[in-house]
C-alpha cells in the first residue's frame, strides 16, 4: 500500500462585509485556519465600494502559498 501527502501549494480565498472590523476578523479567522495546513499569507488585495445611498461594502482577495520549510 503506497501512502503520498499532496500539500495544497497555492490557495486564494475570498471575503466581503459590511465594515472593515468584520472583513478583518473574517481574515484573521482563516489566516488561523489556514496555519495548520502549512499556509501563509503571500498577498492581499481589498477593496471599498459605496452604494448609491453610500453604505460601504468592503471586499478582500488573500492568495495563501505553501509556507517553506527551512
Amino acid at each position: 500500500m503506497n501512502f503520498q501527502i499532496d500539500f495544497i501549494e497555492d490557495k486564494v480565498e475570498f471575503f466581503d462585509a459590511t465594515d472593515l472590523k468584520t472583513l478583518e476578523k473574517k481574515i484573521e479567522v482563516k489566516i488561523e485556519e489556514n496555519k495548520a495546513i502549512l499556509l501563509e499569507v503571500h498577498s492581499v488585495s481589498h477593496q471599498m465600494f459605496a452604494n448609491e445611498k453610500g453604505l460601504a461594502y468592503f471586499t478582500a482577495v488573500v492568495h495563501f502559498k505553501r509556507k517553506k520549510l527551512r
